[in-house]
């Protein structure tokens, strides 16, 4: 079972930048994309950003500019640079995978807090 970790969540000043990685334990076949969603108390986990096999991205709106996903697949690893961070970019961090025919892989989360 194919298992991906996050890492580099914190606490930062609005403003800062935080990089948040995700390492697969193993390489995912069948892999279609890999991206960064976030969940908020109270608020439904939504898509930060995504990246395929084919290095196409897509952001949500709220984070265009400030935010860059990135994937080194002779690593298993996904970034997430996250520049001029709001309070409101506060929430759990998760990692995903999306795979051809199987289920989706999630990490564990990690918490980002955008707080002076």
């Amino acid at each position: 079972q194919v298992q991906l970790v996050e890492s580099g969540g914190g606490l930062v000043q609005p403003g800062g930048s935080l990089r948040l990685s995700c390492a697969a334990s193993t390489r995912i076949d069948g892999l279609k994309s890999m991206g960064w969603y976030r969940q908020a108390p109270g608020e439904q986990r939504e898509l930060v950003a995504q990246i395929t096999t084919g290095g196409n991205t897509n952001y949500a709106d709220s984070v265009k500019g400030r935010f860059t996903i990135s994937r080194d697949s002779g690593k298993n690893t996904l970034v997430l640079q996250m520049n001029s961070l709001k309070p409101e970019d506060t929430a759990v961090y998760y990692c995903n995978a999306a795979i051809i025919f199987a289920r989706d892989l999630w990490g564990q989360g990690t918490q980002v807090t955008v707080s002076s």
